[in-house]
């Protein structure tokens, strides 16, 4: 795999903080960057297995950042429970528990001094993106755009036709079987939705480009419904 050229830090970055949020009985990580005069935040729903410090998604954020957007990267899943779910893979797919969480997180970004004003999109990676779904009919009212990476949005069930969220939907277009059920996905959603599928890459983005292409795509989304 190539290198990914991660932008720099932006000078213009205002708020650049660990934090940590107090979600049912527990305590979840995360990473809170918000550039100055910062109009959206995008808050990023991690899947299969992965967290806050994922390479691929902290690519993303940069690129985020780099466009004036906050990001907020958090692991959805406990210490305790990550280590659990590396020995069964089984939190990881369970959607409702970790829509709960974004829900949660959610309500904190709402009312937290640092991000309150911000308009709100959610970015969901895998197994992430359905849970992103479904927190964004939970929370329609502050859910600006969603965009998946990759993602299993078919996992989010009835939740896809109930969705009145801006939704892009970015696959590569060798994760055959991933297309297929994003595809399926998009005919269930009834709002304003877009596939873009990134010619050559898996479904990890690995491949030379792939990652800035899809980076590229959520930046323009977000750009599009978070000003």
């Amino acid at each position: 795999m190539r290198k990914l050229i991660v932008p720099a830090n932006s000078t213009n970055v205002d708020i650049s903080v660990p934090i940590s949020i107090a979600v049912s009985g527990t305590s979840l990580s995360g990473d809170l960057v918000v550039p100055k005069m910062a109009t959206g935040i995008v808050l990023f729903a991690h899947g299969s297995g992965s967290s806050r410090h994922s390479p691929r998604n902290k690519f993303v954020a940069k690129v985020l950042q780099s466009a004036g957007l906050a990001t907020l990267l958090i692991d959805l899943l406990s210490e305790t429970e990550e280590q659990i779910d590396a020995r069964t893979a089984a939190l990881r797919f369970d959607i409702e528990a970790l829509s709960n969480r974004l829900v949660e997180i959610i309500d904190w970004l709402v009312i937290n001094p640092q991000t309150e004003g911000l308009k709100i999109g959610l970015f969901g990676a895998s197994t992430g993106a359905a849970a992103a779904i479904v927190a964004a009919t939970r929370r329609e009212k502050w859910i600006n755009a969603v965009v998946s990476r990759g993602g299993r949005p078919d996992l989010a069930n009835t939740a896809l036709s109930e969705l009145d969220t801006p939704t892009l939907l970015i696959v590569g277009s060798d994760d055959f079987q991933v297309l297929e059920l994003n595809q399926q996905a998009l005919a269930l959603i009834q709002c304003q939705k877009q596939l873009s599928v990134v010619r050559g890459a898996t479904h990890l983005f690995e491949e030379p480009g792939t990652l800035e292409d899809a980076a590229r795509l959520a930046q323009e989304w977000f750009s599009k419904y978070l000003r």
